[in-house]
């Protein structure tokens, strides 16, 4: 297998979505099509589309290598051609909704680091300039940790302080939450430690009274209220600002780290709007989380800090390396979790990432959480989110009730995933998607009307999960805590089980309908027009569950400790059952049927509790759910979502088993058209002009002759454009009767005949070939792991067809009966 490729732009489809945003745009503004006819009109909101990928220097292209070995370029390396010593300005970047060209980026790397390396031996400056560039990567890694953080730190402080706020206000100043308003009151006591006289609920505050029906009524209200206001401002802000602001994010940056660009989705318009936003979502009491949108927006940091450095800036790999790190980073500052998101970048995100990635990604979340700790936005000092100290080691057999727990979240996550993925294509298909300020709060309204009564929805979802892990103590107030204290001679933290009180099956209750309200509410918000993540959510759920098993659990084993599961190893007066231990693994457990992480999922988990004795009941949960959920859709919601998009994503996990052959996917077939290409040495300047005009396609094979079709190279578009327009302008004698060539001896002309154009150096002599019986389960293999955009069939060397990204993503939406024109075009 040949250790190159030839990705080129692939502008496929005309979206009404992009991402989960149907109103951003009418439809996509392209340059050309790899393979069919497909025009595509219209254009990007103007505010984005120069926040990604900006125009180019026009020194970009200067001492660019080609990878086909023949032309020449700095310090003697090979250059693309001569016609490109001054390009035009665009040359070197990418058309919107395209993808790079993976081995041409790196080879331009390669090129600019020879030729740095060659220069720092001749003085002290270029030395000086080569150790700089060697250490920009770190810095940039600094830089990003330190704005990730920063905005991290930020976000938590004010989503806590808007949160509380639909509840009511601080006299000492409205800018305190519940908690740093009571913190230095000397009224509060330990019983009611959330009640000081500094902090007035809305009751209060207008009828002068926090008891009786109609104080309730007056809290409800403004509960509603303020729930719609905050959802209305986000959804809002991201309809007028920055529609690539809405939704997760992390199918998008999936997809852009497979070498898409989408321009404007990682800018800064984007990153202001989802940041304010994001906190305005949160707080609204919406069933989301802000774990998903922060990984936006460290990529977001990222991809902004990459315009400093002009490596990152002038190179889309490399670019893209950095990006892998910030969704590291993005993880890291969502859990405090930098070793998860590490993983969770290698695992879920990246497409390409190379040890030297996985180091800086090391250091960067490393600095990200440092910073977050010094915020200190949970207010515990520590770096954890959900602090878990359990008294009591778990038992063997609690692996059975743990792998319950598993099935459970499997069976949840599957059903989730197609539910949701239901709702947005008929969010996208009827009328639903016409209205997604409506739909915000309509949602929004039914959500905070349903919450309010119900103390466990009522509370903010990390709150929640924070109470469901929790280990009760004597120090606890909690009804989930408030058992009936019988025989405590113990001078410890540590409690016995005890049976339970009212106050206990009345909180069971309650979370019974806060984990049906979840289950429900969940699957119409996630994709809705504004941020949302799905991690917080998730993990709710499977704490709701979890938490339920453990009481029960709990029960059981204090008045049955008799029974064959318990004898042994729980005597009466023992603290044999930790609920708040099975409210951990039912989360990781609901998270990993969603998601499908395994390794990372594990990490982060302990990392966000610091439960490290924990790892074998996670371990346990986290498969069973991804073995069960994986038993009825292979897919993961953001692999579903990118499928719903039609984002060219060839998934490294999806399994091609099918018998096929090269030459029952490629084109031409027998009822198209011969396959448009070009001939060595018979062509005109004005043929070729004419081929490019009445033709979509980004490349075209170059064979001997017609007759023969005998393969000869392959020429991009883009660069065949760019040599003659530069060959009219600079060499004398071009025009449109002169002979285009692309061999490597140019025959002698008569002189009455207008100059020809050497056009051999812009053609790659090694375009990436198979034959037309290759299996293609190895084609789609070799598409995957070189990354490419199109091959050449050929049989005995005589050119028969191509097969190109898109025709692979089709043939396999065939195999699995999907419609394939709904997998690329929505």
């Amino acid at each position: 297998m040949r250790d190159r490729q030839t990705v080129a732009a692939c502008p496929y489809f005309v979206m009404e979505n992009a991402g989960y945003c149907d109103e951003s745009f009418n439809s996509l503004q392209s340059g050309t099509s790899d393979e069919d006819m497909v025009e595509i009109a219209g254009a990007t909101l103007d505010f984005s589309s120069t926040d990604d990928v900006p125009p180019l220097d026009r020194d970009y292209v200067s001492g660019y290598t080609s990878y086909n070995g023949v032309t020449e370029g700095v310090n003697g390396v090979p250059k693309l051609m001569d016609l490109l010593d001054e390009p035009l300005p665009g040359v070197g970047t990418y058309e919107d909704f395209n993808t790079i060209d993976w081995v041409r980026e790196k080879s331009k790397d390669r090129d600019r680091h020879r030729e740095i390396t060659n220069k720092s031996k001749e003085s002290t400056w270029a030395l000086m300039k080569s150790v700089s560039d060697a250490f920009s990567g770190w810095l940039l890694m600094l830089l990003i940790g330190l704005m990730a953080g920063a905005l991290a730190g930020g976000i938590d402080i004010s989503a806590h302080w808007l949160t509380d706020l639909k509840g009511g206000v601080c006299l000492n100043g409205f800018w305190f939450n519940h908690e740093h308003c009571c913190w230095n009151s000397n009224e509060t006591t330990f019983v009611e430690r959330d009640k000081c006289p500094q902090w007035k609920s809305w009751a209060e505050l207008i009828i002068g009274t926090a008891e009786g029906s109609f104080a309730y009524i007056v809290n409800y209200v403004m509960y509603v209220c303020w729930a719609l206001l905050f959802a209305f401002l986000a959804v809002s802000l991201v309809r007028a600002f920055a529609p690539y602001a809405c939704g997760s994010g992390i199918p998008e940056i999936k997809t852009i780290l497979s070498g898409f660009i989408i321009r404007g989705y990682l800018g800064k318009w984007t990153l202001v709007i989802k940041t304010i936003t994001l906190v305005l979502a949160v707080s609204s009491g919406l069933s989301l989380g802000k774990e998903g949108p922060l990984i936006h927006v460290a990529c977001c940091c990222g991809n902004i800090l990459c315009h400093v450095f002009t490596k990152y800036r002038k190179n889309e790999a490399k670019r893209r390396e950095v990006l892998s790190a910030a969704a590291a980073v993005g993880v890291s500052v969502a859990f405090g979790a930098p070793i998860g998101g590490v993983l969770f970048s290698l695992e879920e995100v990246s497409y390409y990432f190379p040890l030297k990635t996985l180091w800086r990604s090391f250091f960067a979340a490393l600095v990200a959480a440092f910073t977050l700790r010094s915020i200190n936005p949970f207010g515990n000092s520590r770096l954890v989110l959900f602090y878990v100290e359990f008294h009591s080691p778990w038992h063997l057999l609690e692996l059975v009730p743990f792998i319950l727990l598993g099935i459970f979240g499997g069976l949840w996550g599957a059903a989730f995933i197609r539910a949701n993925i239901a709702w947005c294509r008929r969010r996208k298909t009827t009328r639903l998607g016409h209205y997604p300020v409506l739909e915000v709060l309509v949602v929004t309204a039914v959500t905070a009307v349903l919450a309010f009564p119900n103390e466990y929805t009522r509370m903010s979802t990390s709150e929640l999960i924070s109470e469901l892990f929790n280990d009760c103590t004597l120090l606890d107030s909690s009804k989930l805590c408030d058992y009936i204290n019988v025989n405590i001679t113990k001078s410890s933290n540590e409690l016995a089980d005890r049976p339970a009180s009212t106050n206990v099956y009345m909180a069971m209750w309650q979370l019974a309908l806060a984990l049906v309200f979840k289950m429900l509410i969940t699957v119409v918000t996630f994709g809705m027009k504004v941020p949302s993540g799905l991690f917080i959510p998730s993990m709710a759920v499977g704490a709701i569950a979890g938490r339920l098993l453990g009481v029960a659990m709990e029960q059981l084993a204090y008045y049955h400790h008799d029974w064959v599961i318990f004898r042994g190893w729980c005597s009466p007066g023992a603290d044999c059952i930790t609920p708040g231990l099975y409210a951990m693994v039912g989360a990781a457990a609901c998270l990993g049927g969603v998601t499908r992480m395994t390794v990372s999922l594990v990490v982060i988990m302990f990392e966000l509790t610091g439960g490290l004795e924990y790892i074998v009941p996670l371990m346990a949960a986290a498969m069973t759910s991804k073995w069960v959920a994986d038993a009825i859709g292979r897919e993961g919601i953001y692999e579903a979502h990118i499928r719903l998009n039609g984002y060219p994503f060839l998934e490294a996990k999806e399994e091609f088993s099918h018998k096929t052959l090269a030459m029952d996917v490629m084109r031409p077939r027998r009822s198209d058209p011969p396959l448009s290409v070009l001939t060595q040495d018979s062509m005109t300047v004005e043929d070729v002009e004419t081929l490019i005009t009445e033709t979509s396609y980004s490349g075209f094979p170059v064979v001997v002759s017609h007759e023969s079709q005998r393969l000869v190279g392959f020429a991009l578009r883009r660069d065949l454009t760019i040599s003659i327009e530069n060959a009219r302008r600079r060499q004398d004698g071009i025009v449109s009767t002169s002979r285009v060539f692309f061999t490597e001896y140019t025959p002698p002309q008569a002189p009455s005949s207008p100059a020809p154009l050497k056009l051999r150096s812009v053609m790659d002599l090694s375009p990436f070939t198979v034959t037309d019986h290759t299996p293609m389960e190895i084609v789609v293999d070799i598409f995957r792991k070189l990354g490419l955009r199109q091959c050449l069939v050929t049989h005995n060397g005589r050119l028969l067809g191509i097969i190109t990204k898109k025709d692979i993503l089709k043939h396999m939406a065939q195999m699995a009966n999907r419609d394939p024109d709904s997998i690329l075009f929505n």
